[in-house]
């Protein structure tokens, strides 16, 4: 298992299959001036198993696909089905909005996945649509409930807190975990992109303390969970008789940078070294001139010994080249 120069293990490489989303919530996406990635340009289905393949090869061995929304992506069931054929690979996630997940939840556990998180920002309607713009609450809600019936388990729910929004909601967020075994985290926003979408990250951010205080003023004390990895990036909870998980995720309060295990992997095929930096290591052409899976294993441990120690969020820098919907969270 590679260790970058920290002596972080990285295992887990999240994988943006498409940069396109049928949503465009307010800290991720603008309503207008958007470019996404022309079709060509996007890594095929045979050059993300071959990337799969090297990171296999050196230790990886946790795999999550994002987006935009994965789903969109016309050969997403061949894609899982190369990398779970991936010999070392034991775990296969992906996080998306469920719109698409209805018509799909069974093939695509019948194709490897293993888990899914889905993103829903509000169980109001009215204030979903505003902050999760071209939302539907009962079709993200029938996704849900298609995924658990498919098998995929724990359903994770992941919710972005955005003051004067949503940031209401996480109580009612919060009594799901009373009845449901489902995990429900609230992440906290990240400053990405230098645009609009980064500048109302800055001035609607929401710390997980407010949340979790709103939250126990409302539904009692919550206990706190062992931490079942080091990587975790959730901070984990329980309500007393509750069945699931209530997680806060906070990498601008309280940064977990020092136990980070992740590796990102572009849709245009760049190893991304950090969610909050721009650094960035080109695949695609190495892929794309004849390279196999020995260069990409080169790169990819290239990759992992440049990796930054952590964001510098506290001295107001972030990404300026990448939006959240182009890396994939």
């Amino acid at each position: 298992m590679p260790k970058d120069p920290f002596g972080r293990e990285i295992d887990y490489l999240r994988i943006s299959v498409i940069d396109r989303c049928n949503l465009r919530c307010v800290y991720c996406m603008p309503l207008r001036g958007l470019s996404f990635i022309p079709g060509p340009e996007l890594l095929t289905c045979a050059e993300i198993v071959a990337v799969v393949k090297a990171a296999a090869s050196v230790g990886f061995r946790k795999v999550r696909l994002t987006g935009g929304e994965p789903t969109l992506r016309a050969d997403l069931l061949d894609i899982i089905s190369g990398i779970s054929s991936v010999q070392g690979i034991r775990d296969i996630g992906m996080t998306t909005n469920a719109l698409l997940l209805p018509g799909m939840a069974r093939e695509l556990v019948a194709a490897g996945l293993s888990r899914i998180n889905i993103h829903i920002d509000s169980l109001d309607p009215e204030r979903l649509k505003r902050v999760m713009r071209f939302s539907h609450l009962d079709d993200m809600l029938a996704g849900i409930h298609a995924a658990e019936a498919a098998g995929l388990s724990p359903i994770k729910i992941n919710a972005v807190v955005v003051r004067d929004y949503n940031d209401q909601d996480v109580v009612e967020l919060a009594k799901l975990t009373l009845e449901r075994s489902w995990h429900v985290r609230f992440i906290e926003l990240m400053p990405l992109g230098g645009g609009p979408c980064a500048q109302l990250s800055l001035s609607q951010f929401v710390p997980s303390a407010e949340s979790r205080r709103r939250i126990e003023s409302a539904l009692g004390p919550l206990v706190e969970l062992p931490s079942s990895h080091a990587s975790d990036e959730s901070r984990n909870f329980r309500l007393e008789h509750g069945k699931g998980v209530l997680g806060f995720i906070s990498p601008v309060s309280e940064p977990y940078c020092g136990d980070c295990n992740r590796m990102r992997l572009t849709a245009d095929g760049k190893f991304h070294l950090c969610l909050l930096h721009d650094d960035e290591i080109d695949v695609k052409s190495a892929l794309r001139n004849g390279g196999g899976v020995e260069k990409i294993r080169e790169l990819l441990l290239k990759a992992v010994a440049s990796k930054p120690t952590g964001h510098d969020l506290d001295k107001g820098v972030s990404t300026e080249v990448r939006s959240m919907f182009q890396i994939g969270g």
